[in-house]
């Protein structure tokens, strides 16, 4: 860890753009601080932590509101998820929604559905999208994974948020609220405790519920596609506000694109298609204290989705600007890990991202690993 302007900081080489957004925002937060797997967002750095004592920012948390990861352990002996994976993978690809706008082919039915938080104008006129969503994956970086772990033991695990729900609802207060437009602009404030802000908090957390509920349905999903039951389970979001107690305070701690991890606190943290993903439990430490309690929520992005893919002309569908990464890349790389992937594109291979033990070591003082999941399948949506 390093301290930068006051800023707590992990990771190597610090990204330039980053770190500016993270000092526009130090300017008026408590605490500011980045993880290792950082990388420029809207407003805010995916892997920022920001403290405030009163206010909240709905930049900060984020367009995808209650992002997290959830890995489930299973009762399938590991010789039978490496013998059918294929047919498997095309199970869950099938039984499974994946991909921008995807729904259930019915509404589903859940008691948050009933809460009075739907009656706030942001959220009343999403309430039959996100019946018709829940227990869907999405597109970009959202997965259902398989892996096995160093006892070989089966865990499945999937990472997704709040879906078009959680998107809108964020559209909803950053335009009523004033927010600035672009990448490099002030974070929008609340006061967390009277109007806007307050009403914010109560769709987040419905947001956040939403968001769970979604992970606990297609994990559950999942399992009885196998043939399996559930042992354990190890949920989090990554893109949430949380009122806790730091250094004898009570702050608002948001975290964009950043797992909690108290002491004792274990989370699922996710890798690239290619890579290993882990359990962790959180250790007390002082880096853990400078960190307001938070590690990584994922490896962190080295290349932007057009980088990687080139650009192509929408009309035409001609090619006219290569990409740095080619599918005969993507297919090597998984060919040498003895992955099995459907759907997923070339913005999604292992090439655009950090290596995850390199950021996790990063925070090794913070975090202690407790299973290393080394993936056998991947679905992703269509790229």
């Amino acid at each position: 860890m390093q301290r930068i302007d006051g800023i707590a900081v992990w990771g190597d080489p610090v990204e330039p753009r980053a770190l500016a957004q993270m000092r526009r925002c130090a300017r008026t937060a408590e605490c500011a601080a980045m993880m290792a797997d950082h990388h420029p967002g809207y407003a805010v750095p995916i892997g920022g932590v920001i403290a405030f004592a009163d206010r909240v920012s709905p930049s900060a948390v984020g367009y995808d509101i209650a992002c997290g990861n959830k890995a489930v352990r299973l009762d399938l002996p590991a010789a039978e998820l490496r013998r059918d994976i294929r047919g498997i993978l095309d199970r869950i690809a099938t039984g499974l929604s994946f991909g921008v706008g995807g729904r259930n082919p019915e509404p589903a039915d859940h008691p948050l559905f009933d809460d009075p938080a739907w009656a706030h104008p942001a959220v009343a006129r999403l309430r039959a999208l996100a019946r018709a969503q829940l227990g869907t994956v999405g597109g970009g970086n959202h997965f259902v994974d398989l892996f096995v772990d160093g006892q070989d033991r089966v865990w499945a695990g999937v990472h997704c948020g709040s879906r078009g729900f959680g998107q809108k609802t964020a559209e909803w207060f950053l335009h009523a609220g004033g927010a600035s437009d672009g990448m490099d602009v002030e974070p929008l404030l609340l006061d967390a405790d009277r109007g806007l802000g307050a009403e914010y908090l109560a769709c987040m957390a419905l947001a956040g519920r939403y968001a769970y509920a979604g992970r606990d349905r297609i994990c559950e999903t999942v399992a009885r596609l196998l043939g399996a039951s559930i042992l354990e389970a190890v949920h989090n979001h990554h893109n949430f506000a949380w009122r806790e107690r730091h250094g004898g305070r009570e702050l608002w701690v948001i975290r964009k694109g950043a797992t909690p991890a108290f002491p004792g606190q274990r989370s699922f943290i996710g890798g690239s298609m290619g890579d290993i993903s882990v359990i962790v439990e959180g250790v007390a430490h002082p880096e853990a204290e400078a960190a307001l309690c938070s590690t990584v929520h994922g490896a962190g992005r080295v290349m932007g989705r057009r980088e990687a893919r080139g650009k192509v002309n929408r009309r035409t569908g001609i090619l006219t600007r290569p990409g740095r990464v080619t599918p005969a890349m993507m297919r090597g790389w998984l060919e040498r890990e003895g992955v099995e992937l459907r759907g997923g594109g070339v913005d999604e291979s292992p090439h655009c991202y950090k290596r995850l033990p390199d950021v996790l070591a990063a925070h090794q003082g913070s975090i202690r690993i407790l299973h290393t999941l080394r993936p056998v399948g991947v679905v992703m949506a269509p790229g």
